[in-house]
């Protein structure tokens, strides 16, 4: 390329002025991203000069290409060591910087010494930057940094004489703390915490920054120190930076938490914070925001800081959004009722404002303000009122939204007002309106003449409505049918088998169920759950929970403070991220680090159980209690249905379809809900039984009872690289749930647990999943998880459903499987001869069924059958055709008698079965079948 070749020549010239020139066309070459590396030992060679410009010239080109030219980079060593002796201190600074920036592990042990020599250098610029240079080393080899002794001597620069040197020294130890948030290296006493206040006045801005946000991770030792550090601080609130203010605020919140609230200072302190606040909000709107997300933090904790303060936070026309929409909840925050009027009257003028958020955000805001000042509800609830009768939807959407709310907290009180939001019943689409105004005329249906036809109405497109939504009309229409029973039987039937038969959403579906369960058995104390008198509701809804509060207020000036996130939600990486804490406050009598008493448990040392997040309905349905259940023996029966297993699966359910109950005002007739419960999840379980019993190959168990092959129940693709296949297995009576976990991720697994749903015969583990050390990427493990019977019941479709949720630290995954009901057959199922034909004699002919087994070759059928606890008890033979008769016990205590016919020469078997719980036939079958042809 001609161009390198003659910024070769021009680079290797005699004359100074040339060769400057042409380490300036390098740069900009560099600079807009064209590859000048071919010039490397040209540039370097440059490096041999006084000229401070050329010299800063060539170190930015060393810093660029030292990373892909690592073995050229290493020539620069010797200049690197010459220049860190060099008589001009910005020359030896200049050298000390570059070493820091070329991120080459050969040349780093170069480095050491020259680095040594500048950290004790007699230039002050000298020092401060090999101490940023020790952070910057540290990041790249931490090991030698520590052999090195740097860390020491850094400490000891803390006690520097020049105040840049201390700030920087701080800056480097801090930044090296943070990737090691064990090692102690700031060891903060009242010495070293003395020192750091007197280098914070003569820092730069930046310095005073560092030392203040070291400042804020000390502990004073108690009140008086704490007193001492906020009177030395409260200085820097009239800086002109505002990142030296906040950082400022940040100490000073901490430290108040320690001051005794009747000391003077206190309130002196209080009212010191407000100005430089309010005067952050005169910067520009960038600044602005982040200081209203800091003010927003700062007011949660302590509001009487700026509550004589509500002008500043009035919106003016000319702000941004994200500026109104922030200062708008600051006055929510601190609407009182000194100020009520005038915060109503600017709301007011909003709500007329032309930007939608801003508009829905004020309509919300005056709902607020009637919520958390009682004087001020009347003049609230007349202009949601005035804006409803502008007939703007979005407008009248909030303002029916908020309406519910004030309801909520002035019960009967504001009432007359339905009327009027009745009208605007047509107009809404939106499912937060949708779902309020379904909520009013169900709660107060009595009062609403045609509420049942305002319901009806939304009905019509159930499915087509948001979750939200169908909650609160299930709930409305249970509502309105228990004040008027007589009207609206139909329509809680309609939306009760919506809910429950025709929904895949398991929360609705729960929701349904229960209603339906509480209606059909207990109508009077549905009547009492449901119109319950429901508790007022707070007025501070949106408030940050106390203990993530604390910990916002100690990150004050950073972005966790503007996201209103603890750092450790965003920000990735290695380095360990310290939850940090407000001391505990003086005469609380509590240790410092102990959790302030807002927040609502102490700290156990229990590891924390397993929570799916709340967006995750399935784990609410499969509530992650792991541990193994502790009873023993059958669960006891649940009151009002008696929901024992026999009674699930015996005669007492279809005695209790067949009822009706009458009870008070209501003569309505209804019926208890199916007891099959749709399934939650259709995992696919391969091709449902036919192959969940595959008839290759068995698998050969000791006990010769009948094991399926495994098969895949969970596919990695939809369990994050997490596959699980697996079968079950009955070995001396102890049911086993087989599996293999295989990991398909690129990431270890670790720390699993298991939980079933209700399932038909209490099914449940019997112990912790045991995966006791963590599966590696393409690892497989097999884990055998033995199972017991005495978990909670319902009854499932098919009936040997199993619904599982498998947790590791990944996340939380379901998936259905089936198992053989042959895992159920007891080995005590042997039935007395007597017994047995006055059984089948007293079990009504209509619960016999038929079944055919084809293509069956056998000699020693019973032999086989005894294996997996189906027992022969009598055989006879009739016109050449074997007859055995057999019994069958469940885990559950349901005995199954069978008649099996065997002709010689035929492959087909004919097995009839007799059960007082006919619903266990066909599974059981399937397993005789399963037996038999494995």
């Amino acid at each position: 390329n001609s161009e390198i070749f003659e910024l070769k020549a021009e680079l290797n010239s005699d004359k100074k002025e040339k060769k400057k020139e042409a380490v300036k066309k390098v740069i900009a070459s560099m600079t807009v991203g064209k590859d000048v590396s071919a010039l490397f030992p040209d540039v370097v060679n440059c490096m041999q000069t006084d000229n401070l410009e050329l010299k800063k010239l060539v170190y930015l080109y060393l810093m660029n290409y030292a990373k892909s030219q690592p073995d050229m980079a290493i020539m620069a060593v010797n200049t690197f060591v010459k220049d860190c002796e060099d008589p001009n201190p910005l020359i030896r600074a200049l050298a000390v910087r570059t070493m820091g920036c070329i991120r080459v592990d050969k040349i780093t042990e170069y480095l050491c010494e020259p680095l040594r020599k500048c950290l004790k250098d007699e230039d002050p610029y000298v020092r401060k930057t090999a101490a940023v240079c020790v952070a910057k080393l540290h990041d790249i080899n931490a090991q030698l940094v520590e052999d090195q002794g740097f860390l020491d001597t850094l400490k000891d620069l803390i006690s520097d004489s020049n105040p840049m040197v201390v700030a920087n020294a701080v800056a480097a130890l801090s930044e090296i703390a943070e990737s090691h948030p064990n090692s102690n290296l700031l060891d903060l006493n009242p010495q070293t915490i003395n020192k750091l206040l007197t280098a914070l006045n003569e820092c730069t801005e930046w310095g005073q920054i560092f030392i203040l946000d070291c400042l804020a991770n000390y502990t004073p030792r108690d009140d008086r120190e704490s007193q001492s550090i906020c009177e030395r601080v409260t200085p820097r609130l009239s800086h002109a930076n505002s990142a030296v203010v906040l950082s400022a605020v940040k100490v000073l919140m901490k430290f108040m938490e320690m001051l005794p609230k009747d000391l003077d200072y206190y309130g002196t302190l209080l009212k010191k914070l407000a100005p430089p606040l309010v005067t952050l909000l005169s910067a520009e709107p960038e600044l602005q925001y982040v200081a209203l997300r800091n003010i927003n933090l700062i007011v949660q904790r302590r509001p009487e800081i700026l509550k004589h303060e509500m002008k500043v936070f009035f919106v003016k026309y000319n702000d941004p959004i994200y500026v109104k929409l922030e200062k708008l909840d600051i006055m929510i925050r601190l609407a009182s009722q000194a100020n009520i009027a005038q915060v109503l009257a600017e709301l007011k003028e909003y709500a007329t404002e032309v930007d939608v958020d801003f508009v829905r955000k004020a309509v919300r805001a005056i709902g607020r303000c009637a919520i958390k000042v009682e004087q001020s509800a009347e003049r609230c609830v007349s202009t949601l009122l005035d804006l409803i009768q502008t007939k703007v939807n979005y407008v009248v959407q909030e303002a029916i939204v908020v309406i519910k709310d004030i309801f909520r907290k002035y019960p009967n009180k504001y009432e007359s007002v339905i009327a009027t939001l009745c009208e605007n019943l047509d107009s809404l689409d939106e499912p937060e309106a949708r779902a309020a105004m379904i909520w009013i005329v169900g709660e107060y249906a009595e009062r609403i003449d045609n509420a049942d036809e305002l319901l009806e109405s939304f009905l019509e497109g159930f499915h087509d409505e948001s979750t939200q939504v169908q909650l609160q009309l299930l709930t409305g229409i249970v509502k309105l049918f228990l004040k008027k029973p007589t009207e609206t039987q139909e329509l809680v039937q309609q939306v009760l088998s919506l809910a429950t038969q025709d929904s895949d959403n398991p929360d609705l579906r729960d929701r349904g169920y229960i209603y339906w369960r509480l209606l059909s058995t207990d109508p009077v104390a549905a009547k009492e759950v449901v119109l319950a008198e429901k508790p007022l509701i707070s007025e501070e809804t949106d408030l940050i929970e106390p203990t993530l509060l604390e910990e916002l207020i100690c990150h004050i000036g950073t972005l966790a403070s503007v996201y209103h996130k603890p750092p450790s939600a965003f920000v990735e990486g290695s380095r360990g991220v310290q939850h940090k804490r407000l001391p505990g406050s003086a005469g609380s009598g509590e240790s410092v680090d102990s959790p302030d008493t807002g927040s609502a448990a102490g700290v156990s040392e229990a590891p924390p159980a397993v929570i799916p997040s709340q967006g995750d309905l399935l784990g609410d349905l499969l509530n992650l209690d792991l541990t193994p259940p502790t009873t023993t023996g059958p669960p006891p029966p649940t009151s009002g249905m008696q929901m024992g297993a026999m009674d699930l699966l015996g005669g007492g359910l279809d005695s209790l379809v067949s009822l009706l109950y009458t009870v008070d005002s209501m003569a309505a007739g209804f019926g208890a809900p199916p007891a099959v419960m749709p399934t939650s999840f259709n995992a696919p379980v391969s091709g449902g039984l036919d192959d969940l019993f595959d008839l290759g190959g068995g698998v050969g168990m000791p006990m010769g009872s009948y094991s399926p092959p495994k098969t895949v129940w969970l596919p990695a693709m939809k369990a994050k690289g997490l596959e699980i296949s697996g079968t079950f297995a009955r070995r001396s009576g102890v049911i086993q749930m087989e599996m293999t976990l295989t990991n398909k991720a690129m990431s270890v697994m670790t720390d699993f647990a298991i939980q079933f749903n209700r399932n038909s015969f209490g099914l449940a583990p019997a112990g912790p999943l045991q995966v006791l050390t963590p599966l590696s990427p393409n690892q497989s493990i097999e884990v055998s998880l033995p199972l017991n019977t005495v978990g909670p019941v319902m009854k499932m479709e098919p009936l040997n459903n199993l619904q599982v949720a498998v947790k590791n630290n990944i996340d939380v995954f379901y998936f259905s499987c089936q198992y053989p009901i042959s895992m159920l057959f007891v080995e005590d199922g042997k039935m007395e001869r007597q017994v047995f034909l006055a059984t089948w004699k007293d079990i009504p002919n209509d619960n016999e069924s038929q079944f055919q087994i084809k293509d069956c070759h056998l000699n020693a059928a019973s032999n086989k059958l005894q294996g997996s606890n189906i027992f022969t008890i009598a055989k006879r033979t009739v016109e050449g055709q074997d007859m055995l008769y057999q019994s069958i016990k469940l885990t559950n205590g349901i005995w199954v008698l069978a008649e099996l016919r065997v002709q010689a020469g035929n492959p087909n078997y004919t097995v009839s079965l007799k059960c007082r719980a006919p619903e266990v036939s066909q599974s059981v079958f399937q397993s005789y079948e399963a037996v038999l042809k494995n």
